[in-house]
């Protein structure tokens, strides 16, 4: 059973709206869109009740806050992969999931799909991982995106320089796939099943 989330961040709320954080954020500053800050910091929090009233009064559909699911985005040339991936997210009903098999696919998809996480293979036929990593990053509207990259490389300096191009994590193939849910889970702020 899904858990559904009951307050959200500006830049969560800025995605279900489909605006900028700075809109939803200057909506906050001037009483538009209601919620509270979190004490001892300069954190905006918004209660879902406030974010919903917020977007009926708005005009904008409220289609992405009621489904809840988290998305995912699969890029792997490998079939088998994506499938065991696949299968064990859809299991666990929290998240609605794609996949491409080459950084083109995933690049068109990335723009209009805006997953919330990308799992995605170093090695694809067109593209390396790096390269991908690099163009997410270079695009503000995708800042609260998540990525795990997945290889068979073992080279510790290409792990690095994955990282350092903008990859939050990275798992050596092959992996369990509970421990790859463990960390979607933990990127995405989200309880681990079990």
């Amino acid at each position: 059973m899904a858990v559904m989330k009951t307050v959200y961040t500006t830049g969560e709320a800025a995605k279900i709206c489909k605006v900028s954080q700075q809109t939803i954020i200057r909506c906050f500053d001037t009483g538009q869109l209601k919620g509270f800050r979190v004490p001892g910091s300069r954190f905006r929090r918004i209660p879902r009740e406030q974010l919903f009233i917020f977007m009926r009064e708005n005009n904008i559909p409220t289609d992405a806050l009621e489904s809840q699911l988290r998305k995912i985005l699969l890029v792997d040339d490998d079939a088998e992969i994506v499938s065991l991936i696949q299968d064990m997210l859809e299991r666990d009903g929290r998240f609605e999931v794609r996949a491409a098999n080459n950084g083109f696919d995933a690049g068109m998809m990335v723009k209009e799909y805006h997953p919330d996480l990308i799992v995605l293979d170093v090695m694809l036929p067109d593209i390396n991982g790096k390269e991908v990593c690099q163009r997410v990053r270079s695009d503000k509207t995708m800042d609260d995106v998540r990525i795990i990259c997945i290889s068979g490389m073992v080279e510790e300096n290409r792990i690095n320089d994955l990282i350092a191009n903008g990859a939050n994590e990275f798992l050596r193939k092959p992996f369990d796939v509970e421990i790859l849910q463990k960390r979607i889970c933990a990127l995405l702020d989200m309880e681990p099943t079990r």
